[in-house]
């Protein structure tokens, strides 16, 4: 349904007045550019859950927004089979993605009426059958996002994006905000509008405990470039990119209890300025001249299986 193809988006920062008087009188001051996502490639087929995966700041988001055309690409292609209106976005924080000054009614219901999916007489009954499939009692619908918790909020949000009745769900660490028993609750629900509505999901994570019982494949970011895309069981059985290694390494498990945490080496370079190569080469433990001098092409090492990786041969 959905398919990136060699993708890159650029955030440029211009130069204010002070900046550009600066730089007239000879200051060494010159316009930001952020590389958010670099030549990024992957594809999501229909009824597939797919976890995008990385540590922060590696340009996760940003392919959340593209994938909804809430940004648009600097270079290469974003294909979506469907309407505009058949993808829709979950955000991270329920509370600041919800218009304080609305009630839930008129939250989840607007976009439907705009659409033409709903009149104005049907639009009660409607957002009512949307709030108790995501677990919430349909009374509550006059009151204020600031009257719920924040697992009730994070079910408004999904019954505001099936409200428009989308075949593809893009969730940005949709659970990230919510403790540890909200999160599972809610986790549930969205397996179980997979089954009922036939739903696709670009899951997008930090948490890797989380992606490895929801999603069927995982695709791992970088510095704003894939660095490996697996099955979600052989990925976490057998990684193959030294970043996947070195983070699935430190996933909390109880045969692991007593062992000492120790993070990846490192600071995660500015996407101000990425290292040559490949960009993991300054924090990577097996690299070579080779990988920081060339950057390794995205390749198939086994069925179904891609790793970007010069180790491979």
């Amino acid at each position: 349904m959905l398919s990136f193809e060699n993708v890159s988006k650029r955030f440029v920062r211009r130069l204010d007045a002070i900046e550009r008087l600066a730089r007239r009188l000879g200051a060494g001051v010159s316009e930001h550019t952020v590389h958010a996502v670099d030549r990024v490639s992957f594809e999501v087929a229909k009824g597939e859950v797919v976890g995008l995966v990385g540590e922060s700041g590696c340009g996760k988001s940003t392919v959340g927004r593209l994938a909804c055309g809430l940004h648009e690409p600097t270079d290469g292609r974003v294909r979506f089979e469907g309407s505009k209106r058949a993808i829709q976005m979950i955000f991270q924080d329920p509370f600041a993605s919800l218009n304080p000054r609305m009630r839930v009614q008129e939250i989840v219901g607007e976009a439907p009426r705009v659409h033409g999916l709903v009149d104005a007489k049907g639009a009660d009954d409607y957002v009512a059958g949307l709030l108790r499939q995501v677990g919430l009692d349909p009374a509550m619908r006059s009151r204020y996002p600031h009257q719920f918790s924040g697992g009730q909020r994070a079910r408004i949000g999904i019954a505001r994006a099936l409200a428009v009745q989308p075949a593809f769900l893009v969730c940005d660490e949709a659970v990230a905000a919510l403790d540890v028993s909200i999160q599972a609750q809610v986790l549930n629900l969205f397996m179980d509008l997979r089954e009922r509505l036939g739903l696709t999901y670009l899951f997008i994570s930090h948490d890797l405990g989380v992606v490895r019982h929801l999603s069927d494949r995982v695709v791992v970011m970088y510095l704003g470039r894939v660095v490996e895309s697996a099955p979600a069981a052989e990925l976490y059985a057998t990684p193959n990119h030294p970043y996947t290694q070195a983070l699935l390494a430190e996933v909390p498990r109880l045969d692991r209890r007593g062992r000492d945490y120790a993070p990846i080496r490192g600071e995660i370079p500015s996407p101000l300025a990425p290292p040559p190569g490949c960009h993991f080469h300054p924090r990577c433990p097996h690299a070579t001249a080779r990988c920081r001098e060339a950057a390794p092409e995205l390749k198939q090492i086994a069925n179904g299986r891609l790793s970007a990786c010069h180790l491979n041969g």
